[in-house]
């Protein structure tokens, strides 16, 4: 009851935006050169999906999405376990961590265009870096939220350090290593629309949207690629949230959701 509750206020609000941008735009408060009707804006969303080419170029984005979420799952789950379990690790790196960061993978881009060049391997790598940091954080958060009893009761039976680890805390860390994965699943969208717009060469949907606001009348095209976006992120959310509730179904959150 509570999420189909929660679908019901989600298509109001959807509906009602829908509406205020298409009064507005036909009321004549925003010229349509600059927010043309939402209608239009969905149709013509709806019309590039039968464009091979437009298909071409969201595979291309997904494909560099793939790529670096799952390099990112790679390199930052086993960080994850080794700074959360060894904490000489954590200190001795930590003031690394904590410096490379905040660093916005946006700003990188001439540096690792320069190093890998314009293809696909620049895209996912730039990716995978903004990717890393909520897989990494939330498996070491996870870690640090174990139950001691339970480990403490493997290792009075005998049970060594990497028993306790794939036993105990691997198990209890899977929840949030998959929160973590949904969080990058979004930033890895972001990034690889993000990197094709700001970098200018390739090919994906922010070469499209790029190409189109350079256009003389391309907003409409430009919102088009926007809705593009916003349903494939809308999509991928919602595919990890019933993944993480069929895995993990006696997680709070879980449990709230089916009440």
């Amino acid at each position: 009851m509570r999420t189909r509750h929660d679908l019901l206020l989600g298509a109001l609000g959807v509906l009602l935006a829908f509406g205020l941008c298409e009064g507005v735009s036909r009321a004549g408060i925003v010229r349509r050169t600059y927010l043309p009707p939402a209608s239009e804006v969905l149709a013509r969303a709806a019309e590039l999906a039968g464009d091979p080419a437009f298909l071409h170029a969201v595979g291309a984005t997904l494909r560099a999405w793939a790529l670096g979420l799952g390099l990112a799952c790679v390199i930052a789950v086993p960080a994850g376990l080794l700074l959360g379990s060894v904490p000489v690790v954590d200190a001795a790196t930590r003031a690394i961590v904590e410096f490379l960061r905040p660093l916005p993978s946006v700003a990188l881009i001439p540096l690792v265009s320069l190093l890998l060049g314009s293809g696909t391997e620049t895209k996912v790598a730039l990716v995978t870096y903004a990717s890393v940091w909520p897989i990494l954080f939330n498996t070491v958060y996870g870690l640090g939220e174990t139950d001691p009893l339970a480990k403490d009761t493997l290792r009075a039976f005998g049970f060594g350090r990497l028993a306790v680890l794939f036993r105990v805390e691997l198990p209890a860390t899977a929840p949030f290593i998959a929160a973590g994965v949904r969080i990058s699943a979004a930033v890895a969208l972001i990034l690889a629309v993000a990197t094709e717009i700001l970098s200018g060469f390739g090919e994906g949907l922010g070469i499209f949207i790029a190409q189109a606001g350079l256009a003389t009348d391309g907003t409409r095209d430009v919102l088009a690629g926007v809705v593009w976006a916003g349903a494939l992120g809308l999509v991928v959310n919602a595919v990890l949230v019933r993944t993480e509730r069929a895995l993990f179904p006696w997680t709070p959150e879980h449990r709230e959701r089916t009440r």
